[in-house]
């Protein structure tokens, strides 16, 4: 897997607004935000994205869709909220390493794309 932004920013070499911290993950404010909160949780382990997850990793994916609701709890986000992750250029992905994105803050739309 290709160096990324992510990994510096696991590292502590690229400074982030971090809202939550464990040994499996982090999760830090986007520094462009689609939406009013946007927070991203990353898993420490370099993988590149969904289609890259393997068997084994059910802990890990499934340990990040319960901090992105932990880290909304927190922040006071009682009106509702969105979880996304994007996989793949097609898919919207702009880092090559596994985020899961919480908007809130505003009416979402539907259809996303």
């Amino acid at each position: 897997m290709p160096e990324t932004v992510f990994a510096k920013i696991i590292r502590g070499e690229i400074p982030a607004r971090i809202v939550h911290e464990d040994e499996r993950c982090l999760a830090f404010h986007d520094v462009q935000p689609q939406a009013p909160v946007h927070v991203l949780v990353i898993p420490k382990k370099p993988v590149e994205n969904v289609a890259a997850l393997e068997g084994g990793d059910e802990a890990l994916a499934g340990h990040l869709v319960l901090v992105a609701a932990e880290v909304a709890r927190a922040l006071g986000i009682t009106d509702g909220y969105r979880l996304v992750f994007n996989c793949g250029r097609d898919g919207g992905q702009s880092v090559d390493h596994l985020h899961l994105h919480l908007l809130a803050g505003r009416r979402l739309g539907w259809p996303p794309g």
